[in-house]
């Protein structure tokens, strides 16, 4: 499947990307004692992470259904983004701590051209990176790519200020490395809560959004043969839903009319609506002239 290639293709440039990055932040970081550019050694490593995580979630998601798991493998992708969003956090975490301290105790690093050098290369990088997995994002709707996306996104933006910190040690300006060191991991711990709580909603069975349901409902409304809708419930399968739902029709209708009139709804729904993996839906027979009577015992009593 095209979308799962796709997304093996962009791991894969992640791992190849930030495993390149990682090894020339780290040598420069560790010889200038620059700790916004450890920091970002470290996030390159937890980039590393992510992508082998995309990988690995993608392929299993990749599996079709089969006798155990009957709606197939597709939340895979969000177990796999909790991991990372867990392990980002932690990492952030450690950043933070690293950071807080050289910005208590003074930190002067001796300033080289190759730190300019690295952040710029490191901007590209992660810029070329970024436009590739945000359009894989927004074209498969898939979190773990977006996951990667943003942290590409991040990079790009903490990286800009980690080339301010390295212009202004030429000032004597020291301080603002810890600062930016203190920034990157905030900012982590902010992402990884983002990833978090979207993983987290698809794993507990969060419902279909309103506009979604409003797109299955107004389908259904264009049929005059469906007389009430109820008992509309989703889950989530992968990044996309399984809906089901109760249509009420003439009760006088044959057996093969009525269902009839159920599949053509369920393709119908399944066709136009992306966000739709399966819909399934029960057919109940309603008696119209009853339902007329009453109706109009209410007109003459009010």
């Amino acid at each position: 499947m095209e979308r799962f290639k796709s997304i093996k293709v962009a791991s894969v440039l992640g791992i190849v990307g930030n495993l390149f990055l990682l090894i020339i932040k780290g040598i420069i970081g560790l010889v200038t004692n620059s700790q916004a550019m450890i920091a970002d050694a470290f996030n390159s490593a937890g980039d590393i992470f992510s992508s082998v995580m995309t990988f690995i979630g993608n392929k299993i998601a990749s599996k079709p259904s089969d006798d155990d798991h009957n709606l197939g493998h597709g939340k895979a992708e969000y177990i796999y983004s909790m991991l990372i969003s867990i392990a980002m956090g932690l990492m952030a975490l450690k950043i933070f701590f690293n950071s807080f301290v050289s910005l208590i105790n003074g930190n002067n690093y001796r300033f080289s051209k190759w730190l300019i050098v690295v952040c710029i290369v490191t901007i590209l990088v992660k810029l070329s990176l970024y436009f590739y997995t945000n359009n894989l994002s927004k074209k498969y709707n898939n979190l773990l790519i977006k996951s990667n996306s943003l942290d590409h996104r991040n990079d790009c933006i903490l990286t800009f200020f980690n080339l301010i910190a390295c212009i202004l040690t030429l000032f004597n300006i020291y301080w603002f490395d810890g600062v930016v060191g203190v920034v990157i991991s905030v900012w982590i711990i902010y992402t990884s809560i983002q990833i978090f709580i979207d993983s987290y909603d698809v794993l507990m069975d969060k419902s279909i959004s309103d506009e979604t349901k409003k797109k299955v409902l107004d389908i259904a409304s264009n049929h005059p043969e469906i007389k009430k809708i109820n008992h509309f419930n989703s889950t989530p399968v992968g990044y996309r839903y399984q809906i089901s739902l109760t249509i009420f029709v003439d009760g006088n209708l044959t057996t093969f009319e009525s269902h009839k009139i159920a599949d053509d709804l369920e393709k119908e729904i399944s066709s136009k609506v992306e966000e739709i993996y399966l819909a399934v839906i029960h057919v109940n027979p309603i008696d119209l002239k009853n339902t007329k009577k009453q109706s109009k015992k209410k007109r003459y009593s009010s």
